[in-house]
């Protein structure tokens, strides 16, 4: 069964487009290692700038199997270089009962 998950990108001074754009490629990288489904990934940004992602992983199986692969470790080598994760208790949309957007 598949898991979806949500993951908030804190872009790193001045690397917030270099961000936007990886995340773009994110899904389809994963979908090409057989990781993900083809469920379309939803991108949006906070309002300071933080980059949201919703998409779907198989199974926690693969979530799992995603520590072992090569190409995983290069995305989150990519990511390293342009943000950082941050909880989604950290944004303040999620105080409202709609939490509320800009899409990506």
């Amino acid at each position: 069964m598949g898991r979806i998950v949500i993951v908030a990108y804190k872009p790193k001074a001045g690397k917030a487009e270099a961000l936007k754009a990886l995340t773009k490629t994110h899904v389809p990288r994963l979908l090409a290692e057989g990781l993900v489904t083809e469920r379309p990934p939803v991108i949006c940004e906070s309002e300071d700038g933080v980059i949201i992602e919703v998409f779907e992983w198989k199974s926690a199986e693969a979530i799992v199997a995603a520590h072992d692969n090569p190409v995983v470790h290069q995305l989150w080598a990519e990511y390293a270089e342009v943000c950082d994760y941050v909880p989604l208790n950290s944004l303040g949309e999620v105080n409202n009962l709609f939490a509320e957007f800009t899409a990506v």
